[in-house]
């Protein structure tokens, strides 16, 4: 008997392995199949703006090996600087598509380079699944891992950077993060120095794959500070962190890119703090123990908290001498919101910096954003040393990502291991049927039965009920009826869940950003490919080593599809070529022209969305060129002077007169004042900014237009060669820069006097007499 109830035991146990085994495959599987909405509607292509970059990279480090690719120095971006690229990257995931292509290509599997790097983020999706279900069951139980392996495959916050064709740094760091954290919980359980190698491994890929590494340097730190206060400190925890720091600074060094920044600016040194911190505190409780008989409590604490104050002076004084590098611009614009758009305009322009709006939280994250603080508070109840972990980190998840909303991707994976806490912890009370149920409704009925409530007495009721067996899933008084009626709703809510991802998945986060589409009032679609239009005119139509200015946004995707020379992209490290290129496009036709001629400027690519209701074109991005020029050029360009005299931004003939002769204004709408939408509106009307434009009747005298594609989304203009006598483009001749003819002085003598000839005869004019004149008369 005992044979066979051991035999049922294994049996069962196996048949959960299986299940546990088949239901993290489907989420892998659910995970990748369900991000492939762009290939199935457009094709394998790579999306955005900074994956084309990636992609270059990868195609070169494939071609040419990895030390090479550490050389390359890229003369087509950045002109005439040019970028050293291999110093300037984190190589994390072009080593990873890489090596993927090199170990299928020696298996004699013959598959592209691209696409590899399109199915590279929802290949990795599924690893962030099976990591996000070994945190979760390392935190609470199997059951709730298997509910965020789940919800992780499908939850849009992270979907929105890893679907096919997303080839960025982000989809593979997200797995790298929750994997790192994984590692470093199993360290501090167990106080193993395996684990601990494994974290600083993990940690390293991290490193090499995104610059949110910060995050994970600055978090574990906070923990092992935090352990300290809550008087949890143990050997495992010196063990783990000790050997993840140094091991991990050792390698996060080896990245070109990083060098010696872990130890020489201010976002790494909480880490070197807290490790000193925990190597005094290891130290004085040392002598502590060591010291019987001797009472040194307030001593210890005296000691411990001058060894913190020790470690804060000599990180204060290090930063003030200037050995330790303070903290960036982009750091700086975590803690004031305000900072970037007043000190650094560069870093503001970019839409992914910018606060997140409530809209955002629950279009990423759904009902999650309902049961993470559920989650989160049963956590706090039964607070251990891993669990304080995750509730630091979901507080400083939560301020970061309000602050900016790239960081989302950092709140969504706490979102996702706390909800599905709460909703697994749920499910158990819920589910769990309990014969007493049946019996607690019989008595409720009886109750209302009874007339005399009074004849029982108050005392004997509350000790039979304390007398009565509670199970660990019981919830009270809460029938079978009420039972099924909460997990009813509960499973309404995650087939909403389910039906929302997909549809945010398909409809907002897998449309790639070089190919439009627009529905038409009768279902059908339309695609609008003037991007890759226009890229394949430049690639086609001009010289090889042509270079084309444009804004930074689209400097990626001209080097990787057109292959041509660019002056700024969207590396962004330098401020001042940006800030040029701003000006440029600010200033009028003669200030522009003079500016392009130095920077041998070929061609200028806009993009132009008032004929199709583009939104994101450069006449909305206007403003912030005018701000990152006045940054550098506060003489030249003014922001003010752009704005009408009520502080208005318009295009109409109410637009202020600068704004109505700058460059941009004439590349958008040149031509477009003949250019008649439909009957309804007058010509030159603006559909992004539902105006008339004010400026039609212009020519450009330094430009000419070179293409522009069908849907005069794209336009493109050829800078002119000057002419041998360059004619004056105004009207009054001093106004035209030409100077006047100065008097000759000489420049032998320092005060640069007339000079003077010595010894001059003086020529004196005499006049004619009056009798001298008469005889003349008389002659005649």
């Amino acid at each position: 008997m005992a044979e066979q109830i051991i035999g049922a035991e294994k049996s069962l146990t196996g048949f959960k392995s299986l299940l546990v085994i088949i239901v993290l495959t489907s989420c892998c599987l659910l995970g990748f199949a369900s991000r492939l909405f762009a290939v199935i509607r457009f094709e394998s292509i790579i999306h955005e703006f900074d994956p084309w970059f990636n992609y270059r990279a990868t195609h070169h480090m494939a071609e040419n090996g990895f030390y090479k690719f550490l050389n390359w120095f890229d003369e087509r971006a950045w002109y005439p600087l040019g970028r050293i690229v291999g110093g300037t990257v984190y190589p994390g995931l072009m080593i990873t598509a890489s090596s993927i292509h090199y170990v299928l290509n020696s298996l004699n599997i013959s598959v592209h380079i691209r696409d590899i790097c399109v199915f590279l983020a929802p290949v990795f999706s599924g690893f962030t699944s099976l990591a996000a279900y070994g945190l979760t069951k390392e935190l609470w139980n199997e059951r709730a891992g298997l509910f965020a392996a789940v919800m992780m495959a499908i939850v849009p916050g992270y979907t929105s950077r890893s679907v096919a064709g997303s080839y960025d740094n982000e989809g593979i760091a997200i797995f790298a993060l929750i994997f790192t954290y994984f590692l470093w919980i199993k360290s501090i359980k167990t106080g193993s120095l395996f684990w601990s190698s494994f974290t600083a491994l993990s940690y390293f890929y991290m490193v090499s794959a995104w610059g949110g590494y910060v995050f994970i340097i600055n978090l574990i730190p906070l923990h092992v500070f935090v352990l300290l206060l809550m008087g949890r400190y143990s050997k495992r925890i010196y063990v783990a962190y000790t050997s993840f720091f140094i091991l991990g600074l050792i390698m996060s060094m080896q990245i070109p890119f990083v060098g010696f920044q872990p130890v020489r600016t201010s976002e790494h040194m909480a880490a070197a703090g807290v490790f000193a911190l925990l190597q005094a505190y290891s130290a004085l409780l040392f002598i502590k123990y060591n010291s019987a008989g001797v009472n040194l409590g307030r001593l210890f604490l005296f000691a411990t908290i001058g060894a913190a104050g020790v470690v804060f002076l000599v990180v204060v004084a290090l930063t003030y001498a200037g050995y330790i590098a303070p903290w960036s611009g982009r750091f700086y614009s975590l803690w004031d919101t305000g900072y970037a758009k007043v000190h650094i305009p560069i870093i503001a322009s970019v839409s992914e910096h910018q606060p997140t709006t409530w809209v955002s939280f629950f279009f990423d994250l759904h009902i999650n954003v309902c049961m993470f603080p559920y989650g989160l508070w049963l956590l706090i109840n039964k607070i251990n040393d891993e669990r304080t972990f995750i509730v630091l980190y979901a507080v400083s998840a939560v301020y970061f990502a309000g602050v900016m909303v790239r960081l989302m991707l950092t709140l969504t994976p706490v979102v996702v291991i706390l909800s599905s806490i709460a909703f697994s912890t749920t499910f158990d009370k819920y589910l769990y049927y309990d014969e007493n149920d049946e019996e607690n409704e019989e008595s409720d009925n009886s109750k209302k039965e009874i007339v005399s409530p009074k004849k029982k007495d108050k005392s004997k009721q509350k000790e039979e009920s304390k007398q009565k067996p509670r199970s660990e899933h019981n919830v009270g008084d809460v029938g079978s009826n009420t039972k099924s009626m909460i997990v009813m709703v509960l499973t309404m809510l995650l087939m909403m869940f389910a039906v929302h991802s997909t549809w945010v998945t398909g409809s907002a986060y897998s449309s790639p950003s070089v190919v439009l589409a627009s529905s038409n009032p009768d279902g059908s679609r339309t695609v609008l490919d003037d991007f890759r239009e226009a890229y394949y005119w430049l690639r086609q139509n001009t010289h090889e080593n042509a270079r084309v200015m444009s804004w930074w946004d689209y400097g990626y995707q001209i080097a990787g599809m057109a292959n041509r020379t660019t002056l700024v992209d969207n590396n962004t490290w330098n401020n001042s070529h940006i800030a040029l290129v701003g000006k440029a496009m600010s200033s009028n036709e003669t200030a522009a022209y003079k500016i392009m001629r130095e920077l041998d400027v070929d061609y200028v690519l806009i993009i132009f969305g008032g004929a199709i209701g583009y939104s994101g074109d450069d006449i909305n991005k206007f403003l912030w060129m005018v701000r990152i020029a006045e940054g550098e050029h506060p003489k030249e360009i003014k922001e003010s002077e752009y704005f009408t005299p009520n502080g208005e931004f318009r295009v109409d003939r109410l637009g202020s007169p600068t704004l109505l002769n700058c460059l941009m204004y004439k590349m958008s709408y040149y031509k477009f004042g003949l250019m008649q939408m439909d009957f309804r509106t007058p010509s030159g009307y603006d559909r992004t900014r539902n105006a008339e434009i004010g400026n039609k009747d212009f020519t450009l005298d330094v430009l000419e237009e070179a293409y522009t594609t069908e849907h005069w989304l794209v336009r493109i203009y050829k800078v002119r060669e000057p002419s041998n006598r360059v004619k004056s483009l105004e009207t009054k001749r001093h106004d035209s820069g030409i100077k006047k003819k100065t008097k000759y002085y000489n420049k032998k003598t320092s005060k640069r006097k007339r000079g003077q000839i010595k010894n001059k005869l003086k020529v004196r004019k005499g006049k004619k007499s009056k009798k001298s004149k008469s005889k003349g008369k008389k002659r005649q």
